[in-house]
């Protein structure tokens, strides 16, 4: 059973490695922290981190993120790298000094929603009590200086998952469009829509503690209980 969620974003900078002393995005950084504590504080059974990659498969739970593929100097650590969303979501339970049983799940960025909302209720089914941290960022392409140029569907794209979540709407959320989903560049749809599945039939009370575009990329920090 879902006993509580997170959503957060995947961008690298929230790895301390690849910005030395720079204090990159602090209230980021701040939200995601506190976010992952909500799920460690649910004393859940085993921990469930999703979000997009190529394809659809579980990976070792002893897996991380290899720095070295975002800053040579980084450094890697000896074992085939995550990918981005379940990487940045192994660090957050890392940095939050989760211990327990984790799953490592990540779901084809072209999934469609029937199939991630069935990998939502897996999930949930997995223990008898699991959180879930949803691991993915919104639309990119919110002005001229983002990664995708500007698209006008980007910002009430965007708006409308905001909403979403700030209402406990799983059903909205589980009904995002994947193919405007895919245009905007937004790797967190998929993910979003397994965390809609595992609270299939409840409506969680939820709090969002970060939402802005720096780098014109949308990124949206949740909790859900």
């Amino acid at each position: 059973m879902i006993v509580a969620a997170a959503l957060c974003p995947s961008p690298p900078l929230l790895a301390t490695k690849l910005t030395g002393r720079a204090d990159i995005l602090p209230d980021l950084r701040t939200a995601c922290t506190a976010a992952t504590r909500h799920l460690l504080a649910a004393t859940p059974d085993v921990i469930a981190v999703v979000g997009a990659a190529q394809e659809t498969a579980t990976w070792n739970p002893d897996g991380r993120l290899d720095l070295s593929a975002y800053a040579p100097l980084a450094g890697g650590h000896g074992k085939p790298g995550l990918p981005l969303a379940l990487g940045i979501g192994a660090l957050l339970l890392d940095e939050a000094g989760y211990a327990g049983p984790r799953i490592l799940h990540a779901i084809d960025e072209s999934a469609s929603p029937a199939d991630c909302l069935r990998l939502g209720r897996d999930l949930a089914a997995a223990a008898p009590r699991v959180a879930l941290l949803a691991v993915g960022d919104g639309s990119t392409r919110r002005g001229p200086a983002a990664p995708g140029y500007l698209d006008e569907r980007a910002i009430p794209f965007d708006d409308a998952v905001q909403q979403a979540v700030r209402v406990g709407d799983m059903v909205a959320l589980g009904g995002l469009d994947p193919d405007l989903a895919r245009d905007l560049m937004a790797t967190g749809r998929a993910a979003w829509q397994v965390l809609a599945g595992a609270f299939t039939g409840a409506r969680p009370a939820t709090e969002i503690t970060y939402a802005a575009d720096p780098f014109g990329v949308a990124y949206l920090v949740a909790t859900l209980t």
